[in-house]
């Protein structure tokens, strides 16, 4: 067994999934690792295997990933976490919204290629899916956006009751003073970080888990039109 294969069979084991699972992971990494556009800065599956498909699947950790019966994951570039999670979770629906037209064109392969017959690209913003309103019980980002900006994106996808979860590293006061204040405005939670264990995710240094609820129908004005979020982010100050 290779080192890729012990490691991707670990993984399995620690979350319970088969060997079928293990396979496509397998092949995911080598997808990603042989796609002449960059859609990652580590392709190497020896590193991405930590770096990448440990750190998606550190989102089963929490009960609402494997529970909610569909999710839209954004900014999905290389399939980190949506693919991971729609081979985890083979009977959730999963949407990806890229807008980078090439990489949702390696999506929509890839869910070929790993019989991901659940899987539904969106290639455009997030701020112009107006369809998806609304419509998940779940919204995944990783590596994504400041909390304020996650939130904005999410929460209008959101059913009453839905979660978001973002990924991100250390924590930081100032951004979750900030993603705080932004909940209360999108009819959110509070963020609330979950620590990702230690031993999880090789040579990642404090690694969180943000999880927010919707607890109130997010204002009609949200999302505000596209690049509003990053260049006037929600948080005490924002006056948006």
């Amino acid at each position: 067994m290779s080192e890729v294969s012990d490691r991707v069979a670990g993984l399995c084991a620690r979350f319970d999934l088969t060997p079928e699972a293990g396979d496509a992971f397998e092949r995911l990494l080598d997808l990603v690792a042989g796609e002449p556009v960059a859609l990652t800065s580590v392709r190497d599956p020896r590193q991405a295997v930590d770096v990448h498909l440990a750190d998606s699947l550190a989102g089963l950790l929490l009960p609402v990933v494997c529970e909610t019966p569909d999710l839209a994951d954004l900014g999905s570039g290389g399939g980190y976490p949506g693919l991971v999670l729609a081979v985890a979770r083979p009977t959730a629906r999963v949407v990806l919204v890229e807008s980078v037209g090439k990489k949702a064109a390696f999506l929509r392969r890839a869910a070929d290629q790993l019989g991901l017959a659940s899987v539904e690209v969106v290639d455009r913003r997030v701020e112009d899916w107006a369809a998806g309103r609304d419509s998940v019980g779940l919204v995944t980002a990783r590596a994504l956006a400041r909390l304020p900006v996650v939130l904005e994106y999410a929460a209008p996808l959101l059913r009453l009751g839905g979660s978001v979860v973002a990924w991100k590293g250390r924590r930081d006061a100032a951004e979750e003073a900030a993603g705080a204040s932004a909940a209360v405005a999108l009819g959110l939670s509070p963020p609330e970080p979950v620590a990702v264990p230690a031993d999880l995710v090789a040579g990642a240094d404090a690694r969180h888990l943000y999880v927010s609820l919707k607890v109130e129908a997010t204002p009609p004005r949200y999302p505000r039109r596209a690049g509003m979020a990053r260049k006037r982010p929600l948080g005490p100050s924002s006056g948006a």
